[in-house]
């Protein structure tokens, strides 16, 4: 005689609030496990995970990047999927930012994701039949953090100051500085973060440009240091004019005694 597994369309709607999968997968499920919601839950995620596993190859252009701050610690991470359709539901929404919340709890350095972070995001990927994976991740620790995410969250940075206890940039110059470093992109802090032979390739193809005008070498000189300096005014963060107030450098907005140590600037799939 059959056995009749016991479960009502009340559990059945349950197993559904809890993986956002279709009712009859669900009644499948409690079907294959008599009626045991646990055991149902991860009879589902192994069977969706499994055809999952098959779609890791499809492209993942489009996604999301989250940041958390957490006193003298910020992370911050990038996660990616197939459609930007997935990208902007609540639902990955919300993931993108338990994955950095659990992201900042890790060691300092480059981040490779937890148990916790993978199992959020394998959640995503049954629940949506996409592509979803954790593209890259950085966590700093020390000093003060300022942070931007851009309003589709494709775009941020996250910049780290040390000194100035007395007179310290408040949050909202921060964001600022944040906003600079990702509409102007610089490459480095200051001079000591360019490399020096990028350096001497500018000004020895300005002396060169300068010798075929006629210029004497003085000149030459002059005008490959004039070139070199340039290239830093718009590459390092310290020399560019501020995106806010194009009369200053970013060096002239810091109080006395504080530096940026670091910052990361990512824009999603680059």
């Amino acid at each position: 005689m059959e056995t009749q597994v016991s479960f009502s369309a009340k559990d059945v709607m349950q197993l559904r609030q809890k993986t956002g999968l279709g009712m009859m997968d669900c009644k499948k499920a409690l079907a294959e496990n008599n009626g045991d919601m646990a055991a149902a839950e991860q009879w589902l995620r192994a069977q969706r995970k499994g055809k999952m596993d098959t779609r890791t190859e499809r492209t993942t252009g489009e996604g999301r990047i989250g940041i958390r701050i957490d006193g003298s610690q910020a992370a911050i991470v990038e996660v990616q999927t197939e459609t930007d359709f997935t990208a902007k539901n609540d639902g990955f929404v919300q993931m993108v930012e338990d994955v950095v919340n659990e992201a900042i709890t890790l060691p300092a350095g480059d981040l490779q994701p937890s148990e916790a972070m993978t199992k959020r995001i394998d959640d995503l990927r049954i629940t949506t039949g996409e592509n979803v994976n954790f593209a890259r991740g950085q966590k700093l620790e020390g000093g003060t953090f300022g942070q931007y995410l851009h309003h589709d969250g494709k775009r941020a940075a996250l910049v780290q100051i040390d000194g100035g206890a007395g007179d310290a940039p408040d949050e909202e110059m921060l964001k600022g500085l944040c906003q600079h470093i990702v509409f102007h992109d610089p490459i480095g802090i200051s001079e000591a973060d360019v490399d020096a032979a990028k350096l001497e390739e500018i000004r020895q193809n300005a002396i060169e440009e300068a010798k075929k005008t006629g210029k004497p070498e003085e000149i030459a000189q002059k005008m490959s240091e004039g070139k070199v300096r340039k290239y830093l005014e718009e590459n390092t963060l310290l020399h560019q004019k501020y995106i806010l107030d194009e009369s200053k450098m970013i060096k002239e907005l810091l109080p006395e005694g504080v530096t940026i140590k670091a910052f990361i600037r990512y824009t999603l799939g680059s």
